[in-house]
């Protein structure tokens, strides 16, 4: 119940924030005018699609590159969000308030946690909300559809509990940003100079972001890109708690 109570309270904070509602616009328009654009591209090309025997079709190149380009975009933009949950509290002076509250810490990180799932959960809803449009004029891959946002559900899950781990460390919000930006956009290139074939290669590989998230849009749902992500929101989570409850014994 403790729990609930602070995830409402974060989600609350976080809706009477200016910067949340920026951050939702900003991301919104960005989505709809690559939307549009794949779209316009895909009607333009439709004609010599229709020559193809087994050619992609819209799902395959316009709902797919938008889920791409969500987990790009909010790669960059998730990180302004997560930066305050503990730094700003810490900044403020009001963390050692809250580790006095009759609470436990484990309550307290579940609480912030699932408070900026709401947020993220919205995001994913609205960017949802674009393909599911295509529905009442052509056949959807429904799916590919559903895998694509079960890939930002979890990618966006993870964002946030690297997120949240990094605002534990920081006295600053804006430490946190960069750090959680640093950290989220290593995990996505780490593969990046790999050597394919190599066990170097598939180490790398194994730890990527965006390897895991491409898989999961291809509509390849695997137990091993599910427990992927599942292992690291539980890793930082309970890192999250240890820096946490750290702190309480501090005071």
């Amino acid at each position: 119940m403790n729990t609930l109570v602070i995830a409402a309270r974060e989600l609350r904070s976080l809706f009477l924030s200016p910067l949340a509602w920026s951050i939702l616009a900003v991301v919104q328009f960005l989505l709809a005018y690559l939307f549009l654009a794949q779209l316009e591209y895909f009607q333009q090309i439709q004609p010599r699609l229709a020559m193809l025997h087994e050619a992609p079709g819209v799902t395959d190149l316009v709902v797919v590159p938008l889920y791409g380009n969500a987990g790009v975009i909010l790669l960059l933009v998730t990180p302004l969000l997560t930066m305050r949950l503990i730094a700003e509290e810490r900044r403020n002076r009001t963390l050692s308030l809250l580790l006095g509250a009759p609470v436990s810490v484990t309550e307290i990180i579940l609480g912030k946690y699932l408070g900026i799932l709401g947020l993220l959960g919205v995001m994913v809803l609205l960017t949802t909300l674009m393909p599911l449009s295509l529905a009442f004029g052509t056949h959807l891959d429904w799916g590919k559809l559903a895998a694509c946002v079960l890939a930002l559900s979890l990618l966006l899950a993870t964002f946030a509990a690297i997120g949240l781990y990094l605002s534990t460390l920081a006295s600053q919000p804006t430490v946190a940003a960069v750090g959680s930006f640093g950290a989220l956009l290593l995990l996505w290139i780490i593969d990046w100079s790999a050597a394919i074939g190599t066990e170097k290669g598939e180490l790398l590989s194994a730890l990527s972001l965006l390897h895991h998230y491409e898989n999961l849009l291809k509509g390849l749902v695997s137990s091993a890109d599910l427990s992927y992500f599942a292992l690291l929101i539980a890793a930082f989570l309970t890192l999250s708690v240890r820096r946490l409850d750290y702190d309480r014994l501090q005071k």
